[in-house]
């Protein structure tokens, strides 16, 4: 008796690399023998995971969040880096009835785009940098 799944088309084995168009062993079809092709090449998520959403959380204060995830000497440098931002957002703020000012909540948020899209070192396994 024919099962639901059965109606279903079923994906063609790959014969060929979609990189160099090499063929593929039979026995071994998800990666090239002749070039770095495998399934899954140049798929990477971006972001998501519970960790990121908290290192966004952390840089309230710039540079937290980069050290949550495991790089220490970027998060020590956009700390020192988010005071002298202010002290030009400032000096721009007055420069121009205080339209400088919208400076600062643009260098936020692009740190915290940043961390979110940042690879995760603590939770991969490798050491901090």
């Amino acid at each position: 008796m024919p099962t639901a799944d059965s109606n279903l088309p079923q994906a063609e084995p790959r014969t060929h690399c979609p990189l160099c168009d090499a063929a593929l062993d039979p026995q071994n079809p998800d990666e090239c023998p002749k070039c770095d092709w495998v399934i899954g090449y140049r798929r990477r998520s971006y972001g998501g995971s519970a960790r990121d959403r908290a290192a966004v959380l952390l840089s309230v204060i710039p540079g937290l969040g980069h050290i949550y995830k495991g790089h220490r000497v970027f998060g020590a440098l956009v700390m020192a880096g988010s005071v002298i931002a202010t002290s030009f957002c400032l000096l721009a703020g007055f420069a121009s009835a205080g339209w400088g000012m919208l400076l600062l909540p643009i260098y936020w948020i692009g740190v915290m785009m940043h961390v979110y899209f940042l690879e995760d070192l603590v939770a991969l396994g490798k050491p901090p940098k």
